[in-house]
């Protein structure tokens, strides 16, 4: 078989086991198939995810199934203001040896997992934020002048709640931007709210069942690197992310008039991944102009932000970014 067709096989085969992925996160968290998409488009891109939700949503829900159906080894921090750095990542205690002498003994904290549920992560202090930054970058963390390398695959899902902001710290930029994609999570219509009363307030419980081993989820995550991106889809990737910096020649005039500061170069390599997963998710080979305006707003979402007028005009980044998909694809198509 050539390689072409074995990278074919690989696509369709993994393409199908996503697809049971979802049929099974959904026995328990009900009716928001966009939501468990873009959870397991981030997984399958090697990235994390932040889930943006009011309480009640579901979504310590999803992260715990997900857990099972994916068939990692799980933690959940709850996040508060009185967490500190080493109950995430563990601590060294002085501990008796065998001999009767004494000696360091390292405890790993939560941390130490493959998918690490951070709840309400805008609870804790800005020192206690900073030691998820490395772990989520380079999947390891330092202690004690020591690197100690984290599960593979390593991910973080984070929630937080867009209300009761009193005593909370909000994540400074370069945490947001380690964040693969923000997923908004949005109340259920009237009828997935029935399913899930019916669903939820029985005697048994919907129970999700393992689709995927850790060892597949990496495999999983290099055929989706191997997936091709055609040139049409990469250069709109980047005259997307680039319209999106107020100070770029490219920006249309909204974007200069309303954000303050724009994505960066990771922007372009999260939409890239992201993309590729949507593809994948919907069982084509490649993919097209279209999985890139969908895959716009998780992506760019939490990595720009609104001037203070913008936001005194009552101005919304939702609208701004669907300017500026509509500015780009004008221009490339009137060119």
């Amino acid at each position: 078989m050539s390689d072409g067709a074995e990278l074919i096989q690989e696509i369709e085969n993994l393409s199908e086991k996503l697809n049971a992925a979802a049929d099974s996160i959904g026995k328990r968290f009900i009716g928001q198939k966009r939501v468990v998409e873009l959870v397991l488009a981030s997984m399958m891109s090697g990235g994390h995810a932040l889930l943006i939700g009011l309480p009640g949503l579901g979504k310590t829900r999803l992260v715990e199934t997900l857990s099972t159906v994916m068939g990692l080894d799980g933690n959940r921090v709850q996040f508060t203001p009185d967490l500190m750095p080493a109950d995430i990542l563990g601590s060294e205690v002085l501990a008796n040896t065998p001999d009767g002498g004494k000696a360091f003994k390292f405890i790993q904290g939560p941390i130490f997992c493959q998918l690490l549920m951070a709840d309400e992560i805008n609870r804790a202090s800005p020192r206690t934020q900073s030691a998820l930054l490395q772990a989520m970058q380079e999947r390891t963390v330092t202690v004690a002048g020591e690197d100690r390398p984290l599960g593979s695959p390593f991910h973080v899902l984070a929630t937080q709640n867009p209300i009761e902001q009193e005593g909370t710290y909000p994540l400074p930029e370069a945490q947001l931007d380690r964040f693969l994609v923000q997923i908004n999570v949005d109340y259920p219509d009237r009828e997935t709210e029935r399913d899930i009363l019916l669903a939820t307030t029985g005697v048994e419980d919907a129970a999700s069942t393992q689709v995927f081993t850790a060892e597949e989820v990496l495999a999983a995550q290099t055929v989706l690197r191997r997936i091709p991106v055609g040139d049409a889809v990469m250069d709109l990737i980047l005259d997307l992310v680039r319209a999106c910096r107020p100070d770029d020649a490219t920006a249309p005039g909204i974007v200069r008039e309303a954000i303050s500061w724009g994505p960066g170069p990771r922007a372009a390599q999260s939409l890239m991944m992201m993309v590729r997963a949507q593809a994948l998710l919907n069982g084509r080979l490649a993919p097209s102009i279209d999985d890139v305006a969908a895959m716009a707003h998780p992506v760019l979402g939490h990595r720009m932000a609104l001037t203070f007028a913008a936001r005194a005009r009552g101005e919304r980044l939702d609208a701004v970014i669907d300017n500026v998909i509509s500015h780009v694809t004008t221009t490339k198509a009137v060119a």
